[in-house]
């Protein structure tokens, strides 16, 4: 396998869980824990092969920069969390029975500690490099809302939601999930969020989301 470039690392970053990838898994696991621990610029390549338990030139390897290793990062985090919150069933309830437990879902995902320092580096190195930005936007909050959107398009053609835009109606619930909850945590202003906390911002925002879109 060989590296990928920083400017092409959005399309050509290795996934983590392909086969055969328990190196690879290795790496990320050891560089999660560097920028989490000491952010974009304060990891070094270095750090991050002695953290993982390999040699630098094992590290070259798979990533020639550390750009492309924070952007494989940023892609398989947000593709597991995908997969755990992102899950759609008609038979699994009613749209507000799936949707309470996606926003609870959602939300204490984006408030644990690990999510927001992950959230804090991404948004402190985007500015200078903006493919990192772009991978993180693309991989996360681009998908759950492409994903809730299709779900939403379900029930609007089925008639239990009326909505003539879907995909803009899936941002606006996750925007409203996050209520200012999120925000006073990632500036600080708030440093520990329960469980309790989660599901009353979540229960107001599906009863506002549900009176705007029930059927006419």
């Amino acid at each position: 396998m060989t590296g990928t470039k920083a400017k092409g690392a959005a399309e050509t970053t290795p996934v983590a869980d392909a086969p055969d990838n328990a190196k690879l898994r290795q790496i990320l696991d050891g560089a999660r824990r560097v920028f989490l621990a000491d952010g974009f610029d304060g990891a070094s390549m270095n750090d991050i092969a002695r953290e993982a338990g390999v040699s630098k030139g094992t590290l070259y390897v798979y990533f020639d920069s550390k750009e492309a290793l924070f952007v494989s990062l940023i892609r398989t985090d947000r593709k597991h969390q995908a997969e755990q919150i992102c899950e759609f069933d008609e038979n699994a309830g009613d749209p507000e029975t799936v949707l309470r437990r996606f926003g609870r879902s959602l939300l204490a995902s984006m408030t644990s500690p690990d999510s927001v320092a992950h959230i804090r580096t991404v948004i402190a190195v985007a500015g200078k490099n903006p493919q990192i930005g772009e991978a993180f936007y693309e991989a996360g909050p681009a998908h759950g809302i492409d994903r809730l959107g299709q779900y939403l398009a379900r029930q609007s053609q089925a008639g239990l939601l009326a909505m003539d835009n879907p995909t803009q109606a899936a941002s606006h619930f996750m925007q409203l999930c996050q209520g200012d909850l999120f925000k006073r945590q990632l500036f600080g202003v708030l440093h520990e969020v329960s469980a309790q906390d989660v599901a009353q911002c979540v229960d107001e925002a599906v009863g506002v989301f549900l009176r705007a879109f029930a059927p006419r």
